[in-house]
């Protein structure tokens, strides 16, 4: 049966990566094993601790590098020791138990190289910032990389083995959500987008995309675009 790797980024989640943590489906119906990886990028408080705590493989970069080379680092782990599909999992508490088994039954049945969970497509919940900020990221992914998403920043995705192969990151950090839908385009990639509930709290409010990283985003990815 297929491996399923459980990816989560975490910089400075001390307060919620144990609770994520203890949440985290470990059976699916179709999977086989499910491990889960925690890749601390250069936490200052006890994330690391914590998630070493909770018996699984963590991963610690010395300095904070940003999502993209997080990201960077637990697919290369992924393809080297073989997992068949990677699902990424905020580490904020952003995302439903539920909402990561329908992430990888899309995975099992819809034969795609890509699923993307896409809180536009709920419409619950989701505050009118987090809605501006997202409408604008997936306009400017669509302008630049001509592939148009209904979430652009989902933090919730699943991969195939297939697709991990192929894909080159080099954005760092934020942008790479962006870039991921570049490298769609570019490899003729598959994708499709499964509904998902956003939990929004005081805390996880405080992470993600902050409208202000905006013109900072646009022109790394501007150039991108024409290197």
């Amino acid at each position: 049966m297929p491996r399923l790797l459980l990816l989560i980024p975490a910089f400075n989640e001390a307060a919620i990566i144990g609770e994520v943590l203890d949440g985290l489906p470990r059976q699916i119906h179709g999977m086989g094993k499910i491990d889960v990886v925690v890749i601390d990028d250069g936490s200052q408080d006890n994330t690391f601790e914590i998630a070493k705590r909770k018996k699984v493989k963590v991963f610690r970069h010395s300095l904070n590098l940003g999502l993209g080379a997080v990201l960077g680092t637990g697919f290369e782990y992924a393809v080297n020791t073989g997992y068949d599909f990677v699902i990424t999992v905020d580490a904020d508490g952003q995302h439903q138990p539920d909402d990561v088994v329908n992430i990888a039954k899309s995975l099992l049945t819809e034969k795609s190289d890509i699923v993307i969970g896409s809180r536009s497509l709920s419409k619950k919940n989701m505050p009118l910032v987090r809605r501006l900020v997202n409408f604008l990221s997936n306009t400017l992914t669509f302008l630049l990389f001509n592939v148009w998403t209904t979430d652009s920043q989902s933090g919730l995705r699943g991969f195939t083995k297939a697709a991990l192969k192929k894909l080159k990151i080099r954005s760092q950090r934020m942008e790479v959500s962006s870039e991921i839908f570049k490298e769609i385009g570019r490899l003729h990639l598959t994708f499709v987008e499964v509904p998902i509930t956003a939990i929004y709290t005081d805390y996880s409010l405080t992470k993600g995309q902050p409208i202000s990283n905006a013109p900072n985003v646009f022109w790394k990815l501007l150039l991108q675009r024409f290197a």
